[in-house]
């Protein structure tokens, strides 16, 4: 015996039409949500294109402290050359890092706001304000030692 209906099929079976009406209701309500909530969706995507923004200035400031020091003639000492380059480095590093953790965030608040729930981003703030101090510290040791 097969019925035939707009949503799904009918074969005798029960189990299957369950389990369609519940894959069918779990659709409806994430699109529904989606719709619901689009404007936290745009808000999320804006906070990711912010974070990405952010790396941009980061990897410059390292790739500008590098370069500069090398092509203004600033005077030559190993250790303020070598403090210039892991700068550098650690800039890129720390773009990285900022665009994994953004990326990570923004898939979870995603989810999140799907789920209609909030949790704080607190653990990767905190990490990427310690890195971002970190590189500051840095910044302000090369400009001290090229005074002296």
């Amino acid at each position: 015996m097969c019925i035939e209906d707009s949503r799904y099929v009918l074969q005798g079976n029960d189990m299957s039409i369950k389990q369609k009406d519940k894959q069918e209701q779990k659709y409806l309500i994430n699109e529904n949500n989606q719709l619901k909530y689009a404007q936290q969706h745009l808000a999320n995507e804006r906070t990711y294109l912010a974070w990405i923004r952010t790396v941009v200035s980061i990897v410059g400031v390292g790739f500008l402290t590098t370069s500069l020091h090398f092509t203004i003639g600033v005077r030559r000492n190993p250790t303020i050359d070598m403090i210039s380059i892991i700068l550098g480095i650690f800039a890129c590093i720390l773009g990285i890092a900022v665009i994994l953790l953004a990326t990570k965030n923004y898939t979870k608040k995603k989810r999140q706001i799907l789920e209609e729930r909030f949790n704080p981003s607190n653990t990767q703030i905190t990490m990427v304000s310690t890195l971002m101090i970190t590189l500051i510290i840095m910044v302000i040791i090369y400009f001290l030692l090229i005074k002296f």
